[in-house]
């Protein structure tokens, strides 16, 4: 005990001596941090500070290229496509090679004049200086010179953060009689200007550099963007072959690289036909023009050249608009011409030709939306792009000067072609009539399935379940009171719900949405499984109210008899779920019960055979023992306990999983058999009705 306390006595000793020691530590600290504190709020003229050289795009690319991810990556390669375009449509080569290598580097090669990199008197350095290392420098600032009229690059930014943001740049240069080339890596020049005598013909520039993974987060722009952005190029620049040698994907053909040349030689007004095909409402009309103006007063003039490309369709919807050859992916003022006048003329033409009703509203720039297949390509000296990525544009004076430009060339198109006018404004109107009739049937399907509802007492003879558990509740679909009478008594009620349908359903594939919507029995089951509808066509998306978090259930069950009515009814609630709602199929939520064909009986126990193999099966077990068999009764005939195991438990019944392999096979079959293709139906039974005989029920 002794020996104890004196332990304990000394344990007590270090604890409060550890106890002095950390306090006084505790306290030094906290002067410490007050000190440290002290000096890290001190703000005085020696912080600020300032990114120079390659650290202002590598440190901070996202300013740049309007992302430091792919999609970053990807425009800084189009800053160097974008500089070869502009020598093209400048007169200078007609073709442009673009290649994606298997390491992840990407080369432009040009035939235009090459870059001057040699020395420049009137800045005192090199030219190559200025154009890789120097932001906002570069060829196309002077106004009115003759050089880059119209150009796609206009802020002197795109080569030099280009190889800033680079791993490494080489650039090969032809011009003047000699070959220039240069080294770069990470953004800074290694060995200077090589210069050498060149007795070749060709001209231009050929750059080959990687993207740094240690400037974008991902440097793995896919091919798909070369051939969309090359394709588009070729679009707005007549004549302009543009070359795509992809390394990392194979032609199946050949099997080498890839390789894909995109050339129209009538600009846009080719790209409106190829995209509207052959079956449109009106021939691609065409029209170009040239204006000068100001976008403000204290402005100085520009000078704004427009073309536009367009026809009419019924089964091809497109609007596109090119600026300086960059796609306007947001438009801006191109957009804001086109609409105001196409709803302007046709409008008019409408209001003059007394073809609104009385009172009726007018048309929107969605009505001709509907219709119009549009493609413009205009280009300017001036040009304010919304950002460095040049995907809208906000010019007051190009917006002023399209606008007036398409007004004037569709009254003279309406007056030439009186027949297409007639067409397309007829066109238009009912594109109107139907999306406020679409509007209209929206509001009422808002109406029928959004209000709020106690499904137990006020959906008729639904029966819930108690666990509010989406992911474990089931719901039951049966044919009849008998069928829901049996199933009712045989489910287990914590998490298996029943909703019972009134005979055959309507055939949804045939009917119209106003009338399927008159159906209780479809709205009431709408109503049960919570999520809605997604109504397909041109003038029914607006009307989706579908929401897949909304499902009530994790599993919703067709359950009916094994006999031809009951294949029927099955069938028609599938076609009913394949029209309203196909996520539902698609996403495997959609299940069949399948009841058994026989019940066959012995001695010692009962066997459920769901096919004739089955049936043949157990019959060879069986053997020699005295068995009864009869064909399984309808589901309401059916005793609970039978109903539990072959119907209702999860771990003996059988459930088939509607899922459609192939979704175009899918709908091809739902309209041969139960859509409005009556020589196909027809047909259909002739080739394939005699595999069906021994399915036949004629007893």
């Amino acid at each position: 005990m002794p020996q104890r306390c004196c332990c304990i006595s000394y344990i007590i000793d270090r604890a409060g001596a550890c106890f002095d020691y950390r306090t006084s530590c505790a306290a030094q600290l906290r002067r410490d941090g007050r000190s440290s504190m002290a000096r890290k709020q001190e703000y005085g003229n020696e912080s600020i500070t300032s990114l120079k050289g390659a650290d202002r795009v590598r440190k901070r690319p996202a300013v740049i290229f309007g992302s430091d991810g792919v999609e970053g990556c990807a425009h800084s390669i189009f800053e160097i496509v974008s500089n070869s375009i502009d020598e093209a449509r400048d007169g200078h080569g007609d073709t442009i090679n673009v290649t994606r290598c298997k390491d992840g580097s990407v080369i432009v090669e040009d035939f235009g004049r090459g870059m001057p990199v040699d020395w420049n008197n009137g800045e005192g350095r090199f030219n190559w200086e200025l154009l890789f290392c120097e932001m906002y420098a570069g060829g196309k600032y002077g106004e009115g010179e003759d050089n880059y009229e119209f150009s796609l690059g206009l802020n002197g930014l795109g080569l030099c953060a280009t190889q800033y943001a680079s791993a490494w740049m080489t650039a090969d240069i032809y011009r003047d009689g000699y070959h220039y080339h240069l080294d770069f890596k990470k953004g800074e020049n290694v060995g200077g200007l090589q210069k050498e005598p060149y007795k070749g013909r060709r001209t231009g520039s050929i750059i080959h550099w990687k993207p740094d993974d240690e400037v974008f987060t991902d440097i793995d722009v896919p091919g798909s963007y070369y051939k969309d952005v090359l394709r588009r190029q070729a679009v707005v620049n007549a004549g302009l072959t543009l070359n795509f040698t992809d390394e990392k994907e194979k032609d199946p053909a050949t099997g080498r690289p890839w390789h894909e040349s995109w050339c129209y030689q009538n600009g846009i007004a080719d790209y409106v036909a190829e995209v509207a095909g052959e079956d449109t409402l009106t021939p691609v009309f065409s029209c170009e023009s040239e204006a000068v103006g100001r976008d403000r007063e204290d402005q100085p003039d520009y000078k704004v050249r427009m073309g536009a490309a367009f026809c009419f369709s019924n089964k091809v919807q497109l609007l596109e608009y090119y600026h300086n050859s960059s796609w306007l992916e947001h438009g801006g003022s191109p957009e804001h011409a086109v609409r105001t006048a196409f709803v302007y003329q046709i409008n008019k033409y409408l209001k003059e030709k007394n073809l609104y009703k009385k009172g009726e509203s007018a048309i929107s720039f969605q009505d001709v939306q509907d219709c119009l297949v549009y493609v413009s390509s205009s280009f300017s000296t001036r040009t304010s792009y919304e950002n460095q990525t040049k995907k809208a544009i906000t010019n007051k004076f190009v917006s002023q000067a399209m606008t007036d430009f398409l007004k004037h060339y569709l009254e003279v198109y309406f007056l030439e072609k009186p027949e297409e006018a007639q067409k397309i404004c007829q066109q238009v109107l009912v594109n109107k009539q139907s999306r406020e009739h679409a509007e209209k049937t929206r509001q009422s399907i808002k109406k029928t399935l959004s209000t709020q509802i106690d499904l137990a007492n006020r959906v008729q003879k639904f029966v819930d379940c108690r666990t509010r558990d989406a992911a474990r509740r089931e719901l039951y679909i049966v044919e009849g009171d008998s069928a829901m009478g049996a199933v009712k008594s045989s489910r287990d009620s914590e998490y298996q719900a029943i909703m019972p349908i009134r005979g055959k359903i309507l055939n949804c594939l045939k009917a119209d949405y106003a009338r399927i919507f008159k159906s209780d029995v479809i709205v009431d089951l709408i109503k049960v499984m919570g999520c809605g509808v997604e109504l397909g066509g041109k003038h029914n998306k607006e009307l989706a109210t579908f929401n897949l978090d909304n499902l009530r259930f994790n599993k919703i069950v067709i359950c009916t008899d094994a006999d031809v009515d009951g294949y029927q009814i099955r069938t028609l609630v599938l076609t009913m779920l394949y029209r309203l709602t196909p996520t539902l199929i698609n996403k495997g939520y959609v299940y069949i019960a399948e009841s058994p064909l026989y019940e066959i009986t012995t001695k010692d126990r009962t066997y459920f055979a769901y096919t004739e193999p089955e049936k043949a099966a157990f019959l060879e077990k069986i053997g020699d023992k005295k068995y009864t068999i009869q064909r399984s009764k309808g589901l309401g005939e059916n005793d609970p306990e039978m109903m539990w195991l072959t119907t209702m438990n999860p771990e003996s019944r059988r459930l088939i999983k509607v899922m459609p392999t192939d979704v175009a096979q899918t709908a091809q079959v739902f309209d041969i058999l139960l859509g409005d293709n009556l020589a196909g139906r027809k047909e259909h039974i002739a080739q394939h009705g005699a595999e069906y005989l021994d399915d036949l029920d004629v007893s």
